[in-house]
């Protein structure tokens, strides 16, 4: 266990006025019964929850314009147990977590569940120190990788994302035209459009007609702020 923080508030971005806060976010509740003394970071994990929450939904709210069920999921997706572990993993913060003897045997520093709620803990820490802009500044790279790596996992099939988008809108459909084709036969380059309803909202181009569907339905995704 490590007791110099520097190393960590400099991967963290963040040099802590209270250092005794960050002491509090990596201090597991096993080391604090087993020493009878201090605090442990359980409450310091209750309120990064909210601060995480708020800051995720912030952020996915002004980038993103699908409705309150599609940005809840994403929401979900990237404080969840695995993606809150993963930021921590990234930190290190393993190998300056304070742990129970018990704990520490059985690899706590590397347990998911431990792993996340230290997150949330170092989230509090900082808001607590230095308010909701320095947690923002921390806290949001990471869930803006966490969400570009699974909108990239997601949405690389356009044609489906920007149906599902279409059809909540009763009435309205897309297709697409291919609109023409060039090169020698081993290189072909062909040309398409999406059509909404009648209106071209997208163009695209690829070496097969679906590659340039595609291609369109990407532009079309892209000039609606998708």
């Amino acid at each position: 266990m490590k007791t110099d923080y520097s190393a960590l508030m400099q991967a963290m971005g963040y040099e802590f006025k209270n250092p005794a806060l960050l002491d509090v976010a990596l201090t597991h509740s096993s080391y604090a019964n087993e020493r009878h003394a201090g605090e442990c970071n359980e409450r310091l994990e209750f309120l990064g929850d909210a601060v995480l929450g708020l800051i995720a939904a912030n952020y996915l709210y002004e980038t993103d314009r699908r409705d309150e069920g599609a940005l809840s999921k994403l929401r979900s997706s990237v404080v969840c147990s695995e993606a809150l572990a993963s930021y921590s993993r990234k930190l290190g913060v393993g190998q300056y977590l304070k742990l129970g003897r018990g704990e520490e045997m059985g690899g706590g520093q590397n347990r998911t569940s431990i792993l996340e709620n230290v997150f949330e803990a170092l989230v509090a820490a900082i808001y607590l120190d230095g308010g909701f802009a320095a947690a923002e500044a921390f806290a949001l790279p990471f869930l803006e990788k966490e969400l570009a790596a699974r909108r990239q996992a997601k949405f690389k099939d356009y044609k489906t994302l920007l149906q599902e988008i279409v059809q909540q809108n009763p009435g309205e459909s897309v297709r697409y035209v291919h609109t023409g084709e060039s090169g020698p036969d081993h290189d072909k380059k062909f040309t398409a459009e999406v059509h909404l309803n009648s209106n071209v909202i997208g163009k695209g181009s690829g070496h097969s007609k679906k590659e340039a569907e595609q291609q369109a339905a990407r532009e079309a995704l892209r000039l609606m702020g998708y």
